[in-house]
């Protein structure tokens, strides 16, 4: 059943989570340069997982962004170079879980199909161990069904993820307690939030309540959108800065 009014706030208070609204982040003060370029991965399964680098210089960390069922990297096509703007390097990329919903999916086009959630795990993994390579901090970056698939990634990695940021996570496999079990062994500082749906709301607080560390429950006033599109204008009109302002809030806190 979903929390509403006193109640909510009781849940909010009790697992240490905050619906509250930050004001509105200032402009960068400084310009960096920024520099795209294509990247090919190889899963541990031999796939080709095709993706792109967003390049910022000097960078405060590497976000691996991650998308949407149906989708691609291009989900992210207008969120890495915001992201780069605040000093934040970015790899996204086309997992085998996807379609043209954002324009296109190499990966799957390659592949010939789309497959499983699940199945689309080892092109995160191949995300991360490139990543490795950077020596940047490392913040796994999830939306829908690979929101999920962060948490199983940072619990299986705990040295190589500084935090986790998830939208519109859920318990969307086979198991249905697969996401709250690797939850409950994630140590880094995690960031979630959801469309401005009640069950959505619901879904991020049971997964975020297994969490035992540092963890942010963003629930959006008006609008919202699922998955990362809570951040795309056009698909939340009314609610995507108060995103943005939370995200960046998140971000300089794990990666200033």
């Amino acid at each position: 059943m979903r929390a509403t009014g006193l109640a909510a706030g009781a849940a909010l208070a009790l697992l240490g989570l905050s619906a509250c609204h930050p004001r509105p982040a200032a402009v960068p003060k400084e310009s960096r340069a920024i520099s795209a370029e294509p990247v090919t991965l190889t899963a541990a399964d031999g796939v080709k997982v095709f993706g792109v680098h967003t390049s910022v210089e000097k960078p405060k960390a590497l976000i691996l962004l991650f998308h949407q069922a149906g989708s691609g990297k291009d989900e992210y096509a207008t969120i890495a170079p915001r992201l780069a703007t605040w000093g934040y390097s970015s790899l996204r990329i086309d997992q085998r879980a996807g379609g043209d919903l954002f324009g296109g999916n190499a990966t799957v086009k390659a592949l010939g199909r789309s497959t499983s959630y699940y199945q689309a795990k080892p092109d995160l993994v191949a995300a991360l161990a490139w990543a490795k390579d950077r020596k940047l901090p490392v913040i796994l970056w999830g939306s829908s069904y690979s929101a999920s698939l962060v948490f199983l990634l940072a619990a299986d990695y705990p040295d190589q993820v500084k935090a986790v940021m998830a939208f519109s996570p859920g318990e969307y496999f086979d198991n249905k307690t697969m996401v709250r079990t690797a939850a409950a062994n994630v140590k880094a500082p995690v960031f979630a939030t959801s469309a401005q749906d009640g069950r959505e709301i619901d879904a991020v607080r049971d997964i975020l309540a297994a969490v035992p560390g540092q963890k942010e429950q963003f629930v959006p006033k008006q609008g919202g959108a699922h998955g990362s599109s809570t951040l795309l204008r056009a698909k939340n009109p009314e609610g995507a800065e108060p995103a943005w302002t939370a995200v960046i809030a998140f971000l300089q806190k794990v990666a200033p």
